[in-house]
């Protein structure tokens, strides 16, 4: 009798998702070689070959990717507060101006 077959993307893989999750993050976004992603899971008791980071990266990139299309800001879906007006004693008052974006 055959196990159903996991949905997972990590499904099948030594490490747990968090590793390879951290790994991929830590090469992605900080722009680290890959013999420096290596170093930092050994800081952290995680012995894994450099090769091996490259082949998470190769296959997990565009599942981020994906991943993070979802929260990308489509045109228009942002808006500015040029002023903002509070009520002080009951009087309504102008506040300084904002200029920053509100996402």
């Amino acid at each position: 009798m055959t196990s159903p077959r996991s949905s997972s993307v990590f499904a099948g893989f030594r490490f747990p998702r968090e590793v390879i999750s951290v790994a991929v993050c830590w090469y992605l976004r900080y722009g680290l070689s890959y013999r420096d992603v290596e170093e930092l899971l050994a800081e952290r008791g995680v012995t894994v070959d450099h090769v091996t980071i490259y082949r998470w990266v190769q296959r997990f990139t565009p599942e981020f990717i994906e991943a993070a299309r979802f929260c990308r800001h489509a045109p228009g879906d942002r808006w500015f507060a040029d002023e903002t007006y509070v009520k002080v004693a009951g009087r309504g008052a102008l506040a300084l101006p904002r200029q920053t974006a509100c996402l």
